[in-house]
């Protein structure tokens, strides 16, 4: 989701987050666990030779084959069924005829809509052998997200999430692209609260029961700002041309530990109660 840089003060915008119900979660962990395996489907196919269209067409074929459809086809004229990232792509890449090389490192971005429910999610995959930095890269974004996640709970400001892993992902020489951002997600692709990955301490909404949101760090090699193609509209690459990484997961606030609505993999921890 875009972001601002000049709102990193931080409009409380509480007023407008749907507090979601136990019926609205249920629905849109429902839709997020097919998002969660769509990524699992298309795994066996990120390696060399494979075009990034066809992997988008294993992930349109699986969604439609389990009820579901891509939120992002036709998205404010968005062409295709899932964004695919490749090297210095940081997101919105658009499935087309380019075929995966030996040490590319790509993320893969799904959001499906099932029964009018949205659930979000992508990972890094590595393809063929990676260059050691790259695969640094990718192993401190992964862990930018769970640091992020440990940030949900009741009582929380919601800014210590990005806080947090700005604070990581710096400590390493990385930067933190801030000119997109998590949001809420459920009952529509794109709902508030804006998720910001750099952020100022103790700022921002309080966590609460029923919140959803995602969180989806992009971290760069290099410098932190991206650059819109202009031919598509829609491609956001690193302006230094080096390499950015992504992981994200949909999360709902509860009263205990978080609830990873993407989690298919028992990463995390499924809190016994929600409110």
């Amino acid at each position: 989701m875009p972001f601002n840089p000049k709102q990193l003060a931080f409009r409380d915008t509480k007023s407008k987050i749907i507090i979601k119900t136990p019926e609205q979660i249920e629905g849109i962990r429902a839709s997020s666990i097919i998002a969660a395996n769509t990524l699992k489907a298309v795994e066996p196919f990120v390696k060399p030779g494979t075009s990034t269209e066809f992997l988008n067409k294993v992930c349109a074929e699986f969604m439609l084959d389990h009820g579901a459809v891509a939120a992002t086809l036709g998205y404010h004229g968005y062409p295709k069924e899932s964004c695919i990232s490749v090297n210095e792509v940081i997101c919105h890449g658009i499935p087309g005829p380019y075929e995966l090389r030996d040490g590319d490192i790509v993320n893969v971005d799904i959001t499906t809509i099932y029964k009018k429910f949205y659930g979000d999610t992508s990972k890094m995959f590595l393809v063929g052998e990676v260059a050691d930095h790259a695969k640094k890269l990718v192993e401190v974004t992964k862990e930018c997200l769970a640091i992020g996640i440990r940030q949900c709970y009741t009582g929380n400001y919601l800014n210590n999430i990005g806080y947090e892993i700005n604070k990581y992902a710096t400590s390493f020489g990385y930067s933190t692209v801030y000119e997109f951002c998590g949001h809420g997600v459920g009952i529509k692709f794109h709902e508030e609260p804006e998720v910001c990955h750099i952020a100022d301490k103790n700022t921002g909404p309080i966590l609460a029961p029923g919140m959803i949101f995602t969180i989806e760090p992009m971290i760069n090699a290099g410098k932190a700002r991206c650059k819109v193609d202009r031919k598509d509209g829609w491609t956001a690459r690193t302006i230094d041309g080096r390499p950015s990484a992504q992981f994200e997961h949909t999360i709902c606030i509860t009263k205990g530990k978080p609830f990873v609505l993407t989690d298919v993999d028992s990463e995390f921890e499924i809190p016994a109660e929600i409110f």
